[in-house]
């Protein structure tokens, strides 16, 4: 499974993606976030589904980068891009998938800001290569394991937040989920993009990190949230 969330406010965009790979009983680490920049323009994808469809249509949208640079104007003629990629390979692939059991299966985050856009843009693809844009009034969105760490975004985070709060929520959902799914997990890839930059700022985080935070958030959970909460409605106990 695959955590990756993508935020977006007023401040610019937060992506944060988990590297766990699993496979049976073997546990790999690969990157799950894909940058691409030229000049002023900045593209990031991320994706949860069959690594393979991820590896063959990055491989596509890198090679019509190579080819014709990155021509799109604006996002979401990037997005579309990448989705025409995406049932490129659904024409390649989905039938011998599905003759072997496999669900063709790939959804994605893209995200970013270029020549003509006013201003930062969020997008989740889904694998039928069709798309919605995230907005404000619901500044984020989960592909992979996404129950555990919806909460505390669905309480905290809003379009107005800050760039430094969005991050250290989206750590905490990302916490919140590593420890109730243990095909989730560090290090994790970080991707952010102020508004009004142009530059992509990226950062790998390892468990030595951030685990204190975890440690801390667990223990404030207990001590300082469950504990207060009222238990005088527990009239049969």
């Amino acid at each position: 499974m695959t955590y990756c969330l993508g935020i977006k406010i007023r401040e610019g965009l937060v992506a944060l993606a988990d590297t766990r790979i699993t496979s049976g009983n073997e546990t790999t680490v690969a990157k799950k976030i894909s940058c691409h920049t030229e000049g002023n323009n900045n593209i990031f994808i991320m994706t949860s589904g069959l690594r393979s469809i991820r590896d063959k249509a990055v491989t596509y949208f890198e090679e019509l980068l190579e080819e014709q640079g990155l021509h799109f104007d604006k996002m979401y003629k990037a997005v579309n891009g990448f989705g025409e990629q995406l049932r490129r390979v659904a024409r390649e692939d989905k039938s011998s998938l599905a003759e072997s059991g496999l669900i063709f299966n790939l959804f994605s985050i893209v995200g970013g800001r270029l020549q003509n856009d006013k201003e930062h843009k969020l997008y989740l693809l889904y694998p039928e290569g069709n798309w919605i844009e995230i907005g404000s009034a619901s500044p984020f969105t989960i592909i992979g394991n996404s129950g555990y760490g919806k909460p505390i975004l669905n309480r905290a985070l809003t379009y107005e937040s800050s760039l430094r709060f969005a991050l250290k929520t989206g750590f905490l959902s990302f916490d919140s989920t590593r420890v109730s799914a243990n095909d989730v997990g560090y290090p994790i890839d970080v991707v952010i993009l102020k508004a009004g930059s142009n530059e992509i700022i990226q950062k790998r985080f390892n468990e030595e990190d951030t685990g204190k935070i975890g440690e801390i958030w667990g223990q404030r959970l207990k001590d300082m949230i469950v504990t207060e909460i009222p238990d005088d409605w527990m009239g049969i106990i």
